[in-house]
């Protein structure tokens, strides 16, 4: 067994984990952890992927404030035993649900938003009850050198680890004897981790990605949905799990929307988005390389200029494109959006459906029964009407795939429930015994037909 798992499942055994005063303190911690290093983490940020403060602050540190601040005010709630109702063979017995910890977990996280995807984990994790280890993404090694420096620095290797390395590490991890297993990541690198979890019956978490789609349809605010829609594609250089991937674009409104959405890219990025030191760059040369390729096809419309040095490309808005396009085969997890256009909603429902189930959705539309259509008929992990991405930002709305989009979900109370196991518990009364349950009992039959039916 690897010493740092071998120390932490020793360590949980003894109990320190349990109590809520000890998981209190080390939510408030967690915190405190964050304000300190609040300036490590933005610089690491910026020279890892050359994230703005704003941007860095927002989407990082305080999504993460606002997460462990909603645990603390409901953790003794959380972590109170649920009392359940009984059928009337229960009689005299009280029938609650313990939430127990699982015990070590294994949290590995992405480069894209390299602190916000390892420790919102581990807000659930210790939440719950649970040791956690940690393997940040080695493409954001700044990053992931400054979350091994400041979780040493506040809390102990029996406790909370960090494990740095490349998938070799990641592997050798898998194979050791946790308790549980949250990744965040790709969908092959999600079913590789499923397949190593599985041999040890080990359960999982993976919050995976696709292509997610974003819908336009005719009764939308064009101004607004083209502003929503540059904002959650582009934003950390479209290296987003849940941005709208590609879009459908009724095309009666096809014009008006492109002609918007430049103007929401030149004014969030400006004309010359490559000479914009705040605009995130692509995070490593292969990246690069499999992004730019899709810029030979289609019809650029907007944008579509590279900065190969920089490893930057500009916001690009594509037409023209088809499915049979590499644009449209796999995620692209990049700053390029293809639009397709439609006649009617029926068609757009279809082909989404005929296609692996989405991380997200995005429909704009003022129609109601348009708006059901589309949540109802279509299956996704969660989504917005008429806005992107906003739907992560409520602890109260789970968050998760569905198919080969993931498995499970987290954030708020979903982060307490992952990483707790429900423990069924019956006590039984001493006072009295229903006697028609053991074998010989003359009256036993016919009570269990009257009881059970």
């Amino acid at each position: 067994m690897h010493p740092v798992v071998k120390l932490q499942k020793d360590w949980y055994k003894e109990g320190h984990t349990k109590s809520y005063e000890f998981r209190k303190e080390q939510l408030k911690k967690l915190k405190k952890m964050l304000v300190t290093f609040e300036k490590p983490i933005l610089q690491a940020l910026k020279f890892d992927l050359s994230k703005s403060e704003y941007e860095a602050y927002t989407a990082e540190i305080a999504f993460l404030k606002t997460e462990i601040d909603d645990h603390l005010k409901h953790l003794k709630e959380w972590m109170a035993p649920v009392r359940v109702k009984a059928p009337l063979t229960h009689t005299g017995s009280k029938n609650y649900i313990i939430k127990e910890p699982y015990g070590t977990t294994l949290i590995i996280a992405p480069w894209n938003y390299p602190l916000q995807l390892a420790i919102a984990p581990v807000i659930g994790a210790i939440a719950s009850g649970n040791t956690v280890i940690i393997k940040p993404s080695e493409l954001t090694p700044t990053v992931s050198w400054v979350i091994k420096r400041m979780i040493e620095q506040y809390f102990p290797a029996h406790y909370i680890s960090v494990i740095e390395g490349d998938k070799e590490v990641t592997q050798e991890l898998l194979n050791q004897p946790m308790d549980y297993v949250f990744f965040t990541g790709s969908v092959p690198v999600g079913k590789k981790v499923m397949e190593q979890a599985s041999k040890r019956l080990i359960p999982v978490t993976l919050e995976l990605g696709g292509k997610s789609p974003a819908i336009v349809h005719r009764d939308a605010n064009i101004d607004l949905a083209a502003k929503r829609i540059a904002w959650g594609k582009f934003i950390n250089a479209g290296q987003t799990c849940i941005a709208p991937d590609y879009l459908y674009v009724h095309h009666e409104v096809k014009a008006d929307f492109v002609k918007a959405i430049k103007k929401y890219i030149y004014e969030f990025y400006g004309e010359e988005s490559l000479l914009n030191e705040d605009y995130v760059k692509i995070v490593n040369r292969p990246h690069f390389d499999r992004i730019s390729s899709y810029l030979d096809e289609g019809n650029i419309l907007v944008g579509g200029r590279v900065d190969s040095n920089q490893l930057r490309i500009e916001p690009t808005v594509m037409d023209q494109v088809t499915w049979t396009d590499h644009v449209m085969q796999d995620e692209i997890f990049g700053p390029v959006l293809p639009i397709l256009t439609y006649d009617e909603l029926d068609e757009v429902i279809k082909q989404i459906s005929d296609r692996p189930k989405p991380l997200a959705l995005y429909y704009f539309g003022e129609n109601e029964k348009d708006q059901q259509q589309v949540t109802e008929r279509i299956s996704f992990g969660g989504g917005c009407i008429n806005d992107t991405l906003y739907h992560i930002l409520n602890p109260h709305l789970p968050f998760g795939g569905v198919g080969e989009s993931g498995i499970g979900h987290y954030h708020g109370k979903a982060s307490f429930e992952t990483f707790s196991h429900e423990k069924s518990i019956t006590k039984q009364t001493t006072k009295f015994d229903q006697k028609f349950r053991y074998p010989g009992s003359k009256l036993g039959l016919k009570a269990v037909k009257t009881l059970l039916g």
